[in-house]
């Protein structure tokens, strides 16, 4: 089986004083810090081993996965791969609104359609079709690898924001086999099965930390 775990970052400075983030950034709160290692040590408990780990650019999905990264590599017995940029999973911009407060945006921060163009900020369409691609191309790379060692599984973890992983749901909600009427919070996980014939991915778990 070919698996991705998608995972929001962590709890930050501009969630708590609820500013517009986008493309800008803030750092991880101490709340934050802790939703990562929770999620660290719930991908630890359920055994996953991880074949590789994508992130986005952005400091706080970085910071988010090294400290995923940090709580797996304590198992000794797994070699946990090093963190890869990729920019295909970055949040979308959301132009001249980014670092205003969320209370003021004339639209809807987690899903604007294509309300946000006009501001400078990319459309849901555009979102979610460069999402679906990156991690199409991350999940063909990862099987790849797999078969090239005669493996017929391999696990993907893969760290972005919130607005790009509702993006991505949404482009699956139709394969989806888990409950979708569930919140995206900091540092959940959501777990897809990928199939490489079709290249589709079914959604099998939304898993929220519980702090």
């Amino acid at each position: 089986m070919y698996t991705l775990y998608l995972l929001r970052h962590g709890q930050t400075l501009y969630n708590l004083q609820r500013l517009v983030q986008g493309r800008c950034d803030s750092p991880l709160t101490s709340t934050g810090i802790q939703q990562a290692k929770a999620a660290g040590a719930w991908l630890a408990a359920q055994d996953v081993v991880l074949s590789a780990i994508h992130s986005s650019p952005l400091k706080r999905a970085m910071d988010t996965a090294y400290a995923v990264r940090d709580c797996l590599h304590r198992d000794a017995r797994h070699q946990v791969p090093l963190i890869q940029e990729c920019p295909g999973i970055i949040e979308r911009s959301y132009g001249s609104l980014e670092e205003g407060s969320v209370d003021d945006v004339p639209l809807s921060v987690w899903d604007p359609l294509e309300e946000v163009v006009p501001y400078g900020g990319e459309g849901s369409i555009e979102l979610r079709t460069r999402m679906v691609g990156a991690l199409t191309q991350v999940m063909r790379d990862a099987v790849a690898a797999a078969e090239a060692k005669g493996e017929d599984a391999c696990n993907v973890l893969a760290v972005s924001h919130g607005s790009a992983t509702l993006q991505f749901k949404l482009a699956w909600e139709h394969l989806a086999q888990c409950d979708q009427d569930q919140p995206l919070g900091n540092c959940c996980i959501l777990t897809f099965a990928f199939d490489p014939r079709s290249e589709t991915f079914s959604n099998t778990a939304i898993v929220n930390q519980q702090l």
